[in-house]
This record gives structure tokens, C-alpha cells and sequence, in this order.
């Protein structure tokens, strides 16, 4: 028998039943490792490249992997999941896609891309889901197989850095790919009211308004921005018409729902919630190391199971997930060493600049409100108290004052009146733990929502 063929053939039938993001991010480097007959059925092992992945498809598609292989054979099947490296580096991510072209046709693309500013590296493909984008992510690829019929338009709300960009970006590749040289933009409301501003200033509006009335899809993004601004808000509500009574797309971005953006008319409201309203929620657990996995792939970093997930319980958004592999490779390059542990715990303690909102509270309020979140006296979690009650609040505090606040190691010990490799310890015992104490996790999300 043709291990490849079978397991090529089984994967075909799995796809259906699976998103695209899902499938890219789980089956890729899977394999058949062996087949063995035993009475009427056949024995199947499946390898996996990491024990993360082997869990998580063994926990979430074992019913789907045995159906796929039993439709296969045409006969009952056991399957059985193992950690191996594939011994062959079979590439199965070729597996034929409708929404994706080979590389070539991508670089047959680009001059499109630049016309359209569709960001080429924002596919469907790099995009993990889970329960919190499951929804856009369905949504997005609805519009993206039937532009102007499926969800017109398609409003996407959600926090920074959730995915909004990607899925309304990767509509547009998709789209272009599967359309070519069509009518399409994606800029921000800002370049929107910008190029209103100047077309008033350099009587050109005239133009400017053909450049965005005569569109066959518009992705707009931060949609908010034209929230109290009349004249851009006159000019978008007239585009928004021509483009939509033509058959034409619209895609928005925001980060709330048309009902709370402030300062914007009924009317556009009204437009606005005339087709699908979705929104984004923060990631979870789970597919933030999905997330890191794809990053990492596409930065050439070799990250274990263990890497992954100490990078995904301590890091919240996908753009502070970016930051620290970005980090990570430019350490690894300059010190020309290989990742290790030690190396992710030191960067996560110095937290990623610049990606993500800023902290106002102080130390002090730190202090505080983890006092207060735990229901411990400030004397006794400043105080030299190591019962576990105690100690394990102290270490929390440690680690937010060192990861979320950036406080340095020196301050911090002063703070809380240990040395510096006391603290040390701290932050790393409370990293190590996130990555498999729930609990802790979401004792840590509710204080940093206090902060």
C-alpha cells in the first residue's frame, strides 16, 4: 500500500469538514507511519511532528481523521497518534486550495497588490481560528467566494491586534487571485477623509470621488475615524451607495460596533448593520499557539512545544506574539546560539515595546489591586511570609510589576523587598505556570484588566 497516497487521499476527505486556517495550521506535516491489519480492521498510526500537535488533533479531529481513513480503505480503521518526525518531509501544504495560488502566481500578482495596497502576506491560509474569530473567519471566506452577494457589507469589530486587518486583507488577496486585475482598494478611513481633504483643497473632488464610487470591492479599515466628521462621513455614505447598488463589496474594520461609534449619523448606522455585524474576540489560549506556530514558520524559527506555549501563556495579542519572535530571531542571529528556554523567559520578562495599549497604573496601584484580587494584606504580601497562600500572590505581583509595568529587577525587589534573583525566580515560576495552570492564566487576565 501507498502510505502517501492513502494519507493524501484521507486529507482531501478531512478538508471539507475543516477551515482552511485550521487544516493549514494542524495537518501539514502529519503523516501515515505505518498500516497493519489486525482480523477486519485496519491499525493506522498517524505521526505527528510535536506532542502539542498530536494532542490537539487527537483531542479535536480523531472522529474526523478515522472516518477520513475508513472512507479510504473501505474498511473499519484504529488509528493511532504518535510524536515522529516525518522521515520523508512530505510537503502536503500543496494539497490543491481554490482561494490559493503557488508562489509564482503570487509574484505574477504583485504589481496588483501594490495597485490595489492589498497586503499579500495576509492570506487565509496564515490565519488560526478558534471559538473567539470562528465566526468572521467563516464569514470572511463566504465573502471571499461570492464578493457582493454573500454578506454586503461585512462589518468586523474587535480589540487591537485581534485579526480584523488580516481577515479583511486576506478577503481582498483572495479575491484578486481569483479575479484578477478587478477594481478593488483597501486603504484606511483616514486615507479616505485625507483624500477628501485634498480633493476640497485642490478642487479635485471630482476625481476623487470616481476613484472610490466606480469600485467593484472597498476594504475600509478603522472605520470609527470618520466618527463627527461630517464631510467625510456625506462622502463615504454616497460611496457606500454607488458601490453597493452596483454589486460592489464593502468590508469595514472597527474596533466597536456601528451602535457605539461615537459621533456617527443614524444613516450610516443603519447601512452599516444592513448586512453582517461579526466581531473578534481576544485570543485564547489555544490559538495564540496556533498563532506562534504560524509566526514562527513564516520567521524560519524552530521552536519546540515547550517554547511555543511558554511564548503564548504569557503573551496576549498576535502583534506582541510578532514582537517577541521578531526579538527572538534578531537575538538569535546576533549571538549566533541556538533558542533555548531560558532565552524566551528573558525576553518575555522585558516585554515587547510598542505593541499594545499603555499601561497607566503605577506600582503602586499594582500593589494594590493585587492585594485586593487576592484578599491579602498588604504587610503580609510585602512581608516575609512564604507560605504558599502568600508567596504564590507575591510571585504574581513580581511578575506583573516585571512583564506589564516593565518595571526593572533592582525596583521591583526594592518594591517588594527581595533581591533581584528572588524576583528572578518569581517571574519565571509564574511564566512556567501559565503555560499549564488555568487558573493562574485567568488570575492574570482579570488583574491586568484592573490595570
Amino acid at each position: 500500500m501507498d502510505l502517501k497516497e492513502i494519507w493524501k487521499d484521507s486529507l482531501e476527505i478531512i478538508k471539507i469538514s475543516v477551515s482552511t486556517a485550521n487544516f493549514q495550521a494542524w495537518f501539514p506535516q502529519t503523516f501515515i507511519d505505518s498500516i497493519r491489519e489486525v482480523g477486519k480492521k485496519s491499525v493506522i498510526e498517524i505521526g505527528c511532528p510535536t506532542a502539542y500537535s498530536k494532542n490537539t488533533i487527537e483531542s479535536r479531529y480523531f472522529g474526523l481523521v478515522q472516518d477520513g481513513l475508513s472512507k479510504t480503505m473501505d474498511k473499519p480503521c484504529e488509528v493511532i497518534f504518535l510524536v515522529k518526525q516525518n522521515p520523508d518531509k512530505i510537503n502536503l501544504t500543496k494539497l490543491d486550495t481554490p482561494l490559493f495560488t503557488d508562489k509564482k502566481e503570487s509574484e505574477n500578482l504583485l504589481p496588483l497588490f501594490q495597485k490595489t495596497r492589498i497586503r499579500p502576506s495576509f492570506t487565509f491560509k496564515d490565519f488560526a481560528v478558534s471559538g473567539s474569530n470562528q465566526m468572521a473567519f467563516a464569514a470572511a471566506e463566504a465573502v471571499a467566494t461570492s464578493p457582493g452577494t454573500a454578506y454586503n457589507p461585512l462589518f468586523i469589530w474587535g480589540g487591537v491586534g485581534v485579526g480584523k486587518t488580516h481577515l479583511m486583507h486576506a478577503v481582498g488577496r483572495a479575491i484578486l487571485e481569483k479575479m484578477g486585475d478587478i477594481n478593488i482598494l483597501a486603504c484606511t478611513a483616514e486615507d479616505f477623509t485625507n483624500d477628501i481633504v485634498e480633493g476640497i483643497r485642490n478642487k479635485t473632488t471630482p476625481e476623487v470621488r470616481k476613484k472610490y464610487r466606480k469600485l467593484n470591492a472597498l476594504l475600509i479599515d478603522d472605520i470609527q475615524f470618520i466618527g463627527g466628521k461630517d464631510t467625510a462621513q456625506e462622502e463615504f455614505f454616497h460611496t457606500f451607495n454607488a458601490v453597493t447598488s452596483a454589486g460592489g463589496q464593502i468590508i469595514m474594520t472597527s474596533d466597536k460596533p456601528p451602535t457605539e461609534i461615537a459621533g456617527l449619523e443614524e444613516r450610516l448606522k443603519s447601512r452599516f448593520e444592513a448586512g453582517l455585524t461579526v466581531d473578534i474576540g481576544a485570543p485564547d489560549f489555544e490559538l495564540r499557539c496556533a498563532i506562534t506556530q504560524i509566526k514562527a514558520e513564516q520567521k524560519k524559527l524552530n521552536l519546540d512545544t515547550e517554547q511555543v506555549q511558554l511564548i503564548a501563556a504569557n503573551v496576549e495579542s498576535a502583534r506582541k506574539i510578532e514582537g517577541i519572535l521578531t526579538k527572538l530571531l534578531t537575538e538569535i542571529h546576533v549571538k549566533n546560539i541556538p533558542i533555548t528556554k531560558e532565552m524566551v523567559e528573558s525576553l518575555l520578562g522585558k516585554g515587547v515595546e510598542g505593541n499594545g495599549a499603555s499601561v497607566k497604573a503605577t506600582p503602586g496601584e499594582t500593589i494594590d489591586i493585587v492585594s485586593k484580587y487576592y484578599q491579602v494584606g498588604k504587610k503580609n504580601l510585602l512581608g516575609d511570609t512564604r507560605t504558599r497562600l502568600i508567596a504564590r500572590p507575591r510571585q504574581v505581583l513580581m511578575y506583573l510589576l516585571r512583564t506589564h509595568l516593565r518595571v526593572s529587577l533592582e525596583e521591583v525587589g526594592r518594591l517588594v523587598g527581595r533581591d533581584h534573583t528572588t524576583v528572578m525566580h518569581g517571574v519565571g515560576k509564574i511564566a512556567q505556570l501559565a503555560m499549564t495552570d488555568v487558573q493562574i492564566r485567568e488570575d492574570i487576565l482579570r488583574i491586568k484588566k484592573s490595570l
